[in-house]
């Protein structure tokens, strides 16, 4: 059930990223050809009154197929023809679709999520790092070496990072917001320390009792505006782990190893709210995922898309003269097949992930 509630979600977010396109050029009035959800051959076609909609074999991929997309073809209503920040808004829009569709995604687990801003209100006794000249209770810890805190646990990732020192200490640059003032705490030494519980044993904490989380329907909107953000640092992060070979390229995932996922963290869950949780959750993050990676200034991408875009109209206007699209079309074509080409490379490791499982 699980596999087929997978590769339904995926076809939402295609949709409704094409939809964002769809929508867009309709509004700028431009010529859509051909609106398709999939890809691979056609199982269902309707046309309407300009645009052929259809419903492809695979549904991971889809395309708006719009008149002049990359060359001139003397139709007024061409996308090539329109002014540059029409077209702006044409290739951004898909984009900001699958981020819309990761916050609202986000905003149906809040109710359910256990989360904590990092806002001090107490701390564990004999705590060496409560005072004037460090934390008092209040605190909201605002950034830790110049990385925005969104939740609690960003606290120990960030603090987890600096050089331990021989008591397990690390040094970071802190900011914190006290009474509406920013404070900056800098070369500030901090580390676990062993504290007792109530149960007589000892915990490894940094010291801090937190706010307990806010509800309601505005508290709500804020987790799921935060988490969000916080999805396209993570993406960041693994972008950056990418290029500097933290991590390679059999490390990527594709809808097979996502769906493998899925599978088994919903494996994993005991009762039907944590399926619900996890499975919304793992979506949203791939929705702001696909926004992230898709604004990406790379070819046939539409972030390489709105570059290209940037750059013809800086040259345009420097020499007054119109630059034909299909060169452009031809960077595409080819960014496109090699793209195409990453993408069997992971469907391949993917499935071989899976035999080597069983």
């Amino acid at each position: 059930m699980y596999i087929l509630l997978s590769i339904i979600a995926f076809g939402i977010l295609i949709a409704i990223h094409e939809a964002g396109h769809f929508c867009a050029a309709k509004a700028c009035g431009v010529r859509v050809n051909e609106f398709s959800i999939g890809m691979g051959p056609a199982l269902l076609k309707k046309q309407g009154k300009e645009t052929l909609y259809s419903l492809r074999l695979f549904p991971f991929g889809g395309f708006c197929a719009m008149e002049g997309e990359d060359e001139e073809t003397g139709d007024p209503r061409a996308f090539s023809a329109k002014p540059a920040w029409q077209r702006a808004i044409i290739l951004c829009s898909g984009a900001a679709m699958n981020f819309l569709l990761g916050f609202l995604l986000a905003l149906c687990i809040a109710p359910f999520a256990n989360f904590n801003e990092p806002v001090i209100h107490s701390f564990f006794d004999n705590c060496p790092y409560e005072g004037e000249a460090a934390f008092l209770p209040g605190d909201r810890i605002h950034s830790v070496d110049g990385h925005r805190l969104y939740f609690v646990e960003d606290l120990s990732y960030y603090l987890g990072r600096g050089q331990k020192d021989e008591h397990g200490d690390s040094v970071h640059r802190i900011v914190v917001i006290r009474d509406g003032r920013r404070v900056v705490l800098d070369d500030f030494p901090i580390g676990l320390r062993e504290y007792p519980d109530a149960n007589g044993g000892t915990v490894t904490k940094y010291g801090f009792y937190f706010m307990p989380r806010e509800t309601g329907f505005f508290a709500n909107v804020r987790y799921a505006w935060l988490e969000s953000l916080n999805f396209v640092r993570l993406v960041w992060r693994a972008l950056g782990d990418l290029f500097t070979g933290a991590v390679g390229l059999r490390d990527l995932s594709g809808p097979v190893g996502v769906i493998s996922y899925v599978h088994e963290v919903e494996a994993a869950t005991t009762t039907p709210l944590e399926a619900y949780f996890s499975f919304f959750y793992i979506f949203s993050l791939i929705a702001v995922n696909l926004a992230v990676t898709n604004m990406l200034p790379l070819p046939a991408l539409d972030g390489g898309r709105a570059f290209f875009l940037l750059v013809t109209f800086l040259i345009e206007k420097i020499t007054r003269k119109r630059l034909n699209p299909k060169y452009e079309g031809y960077i595409h074509t080819a960014g496109f097949v090699l793209l195409m080409g990453l993408m069997l490379f992971v469907l391949l490791s993917d499935i071989f992930k899976l035999i080597a499982k069983r």
